[in-house]
């Protein structure tokens, strides 16, 4: 018996019933088990290995340019996944399909965060960026296979944001971590900004959730907990659920909608959309990955997941190099 046959057995004796099982784990293109990882273990791996997760770290979170103290994509993804993980333990839920979940739900994330995605949505009438993530793990990496991961991995990709919930509970812990880290920890780097501080939190925030992130993310993670445990869906109290719910609205409009973001995401906009006008009417000048791909996609649609992939700094040198003159 393999290593791995072992743990999808200890899976089976110490997991919750609703739990998701890696032996029934299902790709759509099958492949033979690894030795020593189960299913989930090697999407996460996949995940970190991949081209489109090292990007995140020079991608936008909220704050263009912040300097070096501040979140990124790649952190975000990874303090979603430190999160989850801690909620999947204590409801004794696959940690590794929750982690894999977490790791990859914005590797299609934009240059510049939501400004780019506002703007490629702007261009084509239709960008999300939790549909780009699965593109991207489906069609990119590993010389163009894709990389082939589990369908319970893309459907909590694919369904961490929008109307439609993940159908494992490990999907819908990550959808839950995401909007409780991103909030959290933007209300924290708009501390250091300066742009708001914790006594302009709406008191019903102050008073339910408290005025530090630390404290805010340990009540709700013990909540979610709470009413979770024994259950075959994932839930919060709704006295707690009413205080993200303000909280959030006092993010949008303090923080993401400011005067003072809202200029350098104009900024970042234009950037996108020049490019975007750039390839499309040019599209030999498409990397060789990319030129491929609008074969078998379409040239709008290669241009899109070419743009989409760039980091901050990438997008920036493409438009200086043919938009800016040289001095």
């Amino acid at each position: 018996m393999s290593i791995r046959e072992l743990y999808e057995r200890t899976e089976e004796q110490i997991l919750s019933p609703w739990a998701q099982k890696s032996a029934a784990a299902v790709r759509e293109k099958e492949e033979e088990p690894d030795e020593l990882r189960t299913a989930y273990q090697r999407d996460r791996d996949r995940i970190i290995h991949s081209m489109a997760f090292r990007k995140l770290k020079h991608k936008t979170q909220v704050y263009l340019n912040p300097g070096d103290h501040y979140r990124t994509r790649l952190t975000h993804s990874m303090e979603v996944s430190q999160i989850a993980r801690t909620i999947a333990r204590a409801l004794r839920l696959n940690e590794d399909l929750t982690e894999a979940a977490a790791l990859g739900h914005d590797l299609g994330h934009t240059p510049f965060g939501h400004a780019g995605e506002r703007a490629i949505n702007a261009y084509t009438g239709h960008f999300k960026h939790n549909e780009q993530s699965l593109r991207v793990v489906k069609y990119y990496g590993r010389d163009g296979r894709g990389l082939n991961l589990t369908l319970d991995v893309q459907d909590a990709i694919v369904n961490h944001t929008g109307d439609t919930l993940p159908k494992t509970l490990e999907g819908q812990i990550v959808r839950r971590c995401d909007r409780i880290a991103y909030l959290c920890h933007d209300f924290d780097d708009g501390c250091k900004v300066g742009i708001i501080g914790p006594e302009k939190l709406p008191g019903i925030v102050a008073m339910r959730l408290g005025t530090q992130p630390s404290q805010i993310l340990d009540i709700l993670v013990r909540n979610i907990v709470e009413n979770s445990l024994g259950k075959p869906q994932i839930v919060m109290d709704k006295y707690y659920e009413e205080a993200v719910d303000e909280f959030r609205c006092f993010m949008f409009d303090y923080v993401y909608c400011s005067p003072e973001l809202t200029q350098e995401h104009r900024k970042a906009e234009h950037v996108v959309t020049t490019l975007l006008d750039l390839y499309m009417n040019q599209p030999e000048m498409l990397p060789r990955e990319y030129a491929e791909a609008a074969k078998i996609f379409g040239k709008e649609q290669a241009v899109v997941d070419f743009v989409a992939s760039l980091t901050d700094a990438a997008a920036v040198q493409h438009f200086s190099r043919y938009f800016l003159p040289v001095i």
